[in-house]
């Protein structure tokens, strides 16, 4: 079955997807409540996938992309460096837990959109085949669109000196300020970038992992985002260097490749993105806050309903 965005949609196809989904929200709540869990998952799986790479005992198609090995890496450093900011209380009281994690997260979105602008630059109007990753995509306006959206993204973030450690036995990671909208723009901004840089794999590097965390975000434990989204990606990064899972019929949902889906997906992130700049801005002048010293949102429901989840009201 063929959509406007994806195909090789069959019962079986959706199924993987369902699961894969599933399983990335489980695994994300296991290692979350378990301290011991979460060491063996970020620190020790790490390393023995690594020195199994290293001595070609495993490694799929992903693991001769830099930006795939990159990504996966920065993702468990993220997790580890929060993990540090939850379990250790002179780190949780240090400025490395105020600037720890808005940099990481900074630093993997500045990745991306250098990658959507380097796909401008080297294949716009062209179709491309790594035949190393077997990932095909095509550079466009498309490309331009969606990093834009990404710097619109990053200047709307807000509230990163406001991170606190949960007063609850799992100790998460609390980022307050990090409303629901925001969350909405890194959904449709990420998405579109796996669209236009990883079009083969988009609907598992993107879709999947973006349903993952938000769900975990939405329905299961508000004000963590952050948290979620980096265990979430260290889990499926790593999945992805071991497993060539492109190779398996059951994951052969792709990209349309259609340059209208591509522009259509950009252009929706970009005009959001503004709209939540142009928010952030509006809210910042009228409430006479500044963003870079204070929390924006603190008036806000939304932003104390974040509080009151891990026991900081």
């Amino acid at each position: 079955m063929k959509g406007f965005f994806f195909e090789g949609y069959n019962l079986v196809t959706i199924l993987v997807v369902i699961g894969m989904i599933g399983a990335l929200v489980l695994l994300n709540e296991i290692t979350r409540k378990n301290r011991i869990a979460s060491y063996l998952m970020y620190v020790a799986l790490p390393i023995i996938i690594v020195i199994l790479i290293a001595l070609n005992v495993v490694g799929s198609p992903s693991t001769k992309n830099w930006f795939g090995t990159v990504k996966t890496l920065s993702a468990v450093a993220g997790v580890v460096g929060f993990m540090a900011i939850r379990y250790n209380d002179r780190v949780a009281k240090s400025k490395f837990a105020i600037i720890f994690p808005v940099l990481i997260l900074v630093i993997n979105c500045l990745e991306a959109i250098y990658r959507d602008a380097e796909y401008f630059v080297l294949f716009s109007g062209n179709g491309f085949m790594d035949t190393s990753s077997r990932l095909w995509t095509q550079g466009g306006i498309w490309n331009i669109l969606n990093a834009l959206a990404g710097v619109f993204m990053i200047l709307s973030l807000t509230g990163f000196m406001g991170i606190k450690v949960a007063k609850t036995k799992s100790q998460d990671m609390v980022w307050a300020d990090q409303l629901w909208f925001w969350v909405i723009g890194y959904d449709l901004w990420n998405i579109a970038y796996c669209y236009n840089c990883i079009s083969t794999r988009a609907m598992y590097s993107g879709v999947v992992l973006i349903v993952s965390c938000t769900i975990a975000e939405f329905f299961i434990l508000k004000g963590c985002w952050l948290q979620h989204r980096a265990q979430t990606l260290a889990m499926f990064g790593m999945f992805s260097l071991v497993f060539d899972y492109q190779a398996i019929p059951q994951y052969g949902i792709t990209a349309t490749y259609n340059p209208a889906a591509w522009t259509t997906l950009s252009a929706i992130a970009l005009v959001f993105n503004i709209g939540l700049f142009a928010y952030v801005c509006y809210t910042a002048i009228t409430k006479k806050r500044n963003i870079l010293k204070e929390e924006l949102f603190v008036d806000s429901k939304h932003y104390k309903a974040n509080l009151e989840a891990n026991n900081l009201i």
